[in-house]
């Protein structure tokens, strides 16, 4: 299957630590430069890309002299807070030679299941790629220990990948991509080059942790792709080493495994807003914002808004009603139903001086809204 990397605009690209750091012997200086190059090439290409990294405990571990992953929570979130500098250190160095400014985010799955912070997260990553910089996600392991037992960088890339509407999600692992059986124990294993994303004997074929470095295996990363094509983005799995592996993709080179996802990505969108079934809130807006909305797909703006009825926060799914009381959009509210209260009928330029910040300028993005 050939394309999915060739067509993409917004592409999510995860690497795992025994990649990033050689096998662990360290932040692998040349490995990092190399995708970063790719990266930048991509990003030349008028792309939007993302990188999850492991390897901060990794890293951590050759600092602190310690040969072995240690098993107390303690070590291993000082370990993370310690390899995290030179995780970061070296991705800025190799992607400023190319021109590019970098950025640590570091996040949660806590993060992403609020929705409040879901919507400030996915605003700062927008942001960044709007300023050409180049975003490096890793799971916040100092201060988080779900993330540190399960050392799953493969689903954080899957929703780092749902987070910011990605098209393709890149898993670079040590595996040239997945096999019906586990090619370690039976060198006649056939490999698989494209299946649909969420198919269940993919789970059947994926073995366990392929190495003592991190926790994660080949099942994490169809479990990852499974998430991701929940909204609309598909994944390749393939070997990192692979020379050039980001640019042969992009010019629609059949390398790795390719895993479909078998729902258009604006259509999965739709239909995750389409079951929210308890709205928090209704905007009423006026005639204007109606046509607005409908036929020029614009977002909802203040002044457009007549009335706010019920109580929500930001980042709650709200319904958008015409003044007759019919309903033509539900979405994500940037701003609670009290703010919204103040800022209603009132041009976006006055948000800071009534409330005395800005969210965003729109009640509602347009990315964030979908008509009904």
């Amino acid at each position: 299957m050939t394309g999915l990397l060739q067509s993409a605009r917004r592409i999510v690209v995860k690497v795992g630590s025994s990649l990033v750091t050689n096998e662990g012997r360290g932040v692998d200086a040349d490995a990092v430069g190399n995708w970063c190059r790719q990266l930048a090439a991509l990003a030349g290409q008028g792309r939007e890309v993302l990188m999850v990294s492991s390897g901060a405990i990794v890293e951590g571990m050759k600092r602190l002299g310690w040969r072995t992953r240690p098993t107390g929570l303690h070590e291993l979130q000082a370990a993370a807070a310690v390899g995290q500098m030179g995780l970061a250190q070296m991705y800025e160095t190799q992607l400023s030679r190319h021109g590019l400014g970098s950025a640590q985010v570091l996040l949660t799955h806590a993060d992403l299941a609020d929705r409040e912070r879901y919507l400030n997260a996915r605003s700062t990553l927008l942001t960044l790629l709007k300023l050409r910089v180049i975003p490096v996600i890793n799971e916040n392991d100092t201060v988080v220990n779900d993330e540190i037992k399960v050392g799953d960088n493969d689903t954080l890339g899957a929703l780092v990948a749902n987070l910011v509407d990605a098209d393709v999600l890149v898993i670079l692992t040590d595996q040239r991509g997945l096999y019906a059986a586990d090619p370690r124990k039976d060198p006649q294993a056939r490999f698989i080059e494209s299946a649909r994303a969420g198919d269940p004997a993919l789970e059947a074929m994926a073995g366990g942790a392929g190495s003592s470095l991190g926790k994660g295996g080949m099942l994490t990363k169809i479990l990852a792709a499974k998430r991701a094509a929940g909204s609309g983005a598909s994944t390749i799995i393939a070997w990192g080493r692979e020379p050039d592996v980001l640019l042969r993709l992009g010019a629609g080179e059949a390398i790795g495994t390719a895993l479909q996802a078998s729902t258009p990505k604006l259509a999965a969108r739709k239909q995750w807003m389409a079951d929210h079934l308890q709205l928090r809130g209704t905007l009423v807006v006026d005639d204007g914002a109606c046509a607005k909305l409908r036929d020029a797909g614009k977002s909802l703006l203040p002044i457009g808004v007549t009335a706010v009825e019920g109580e929500f926060h930001r980042g709650d799914v709200v319904a958008v009603h015409s003044i007759a009381g019919l309903e033509i959009a539900r979405g994500l509210a940037n701003y609670s139903s009290a703010e919204a209260r103040l800022i209603a009928r009132k041009p976006s330029s006055r948000i800071a001086e009534l409330l005395g910040y800005v969210n965003e300028p729109e009640l509602i993005h347009r990315d964030n809204m979908i008509l009904v």
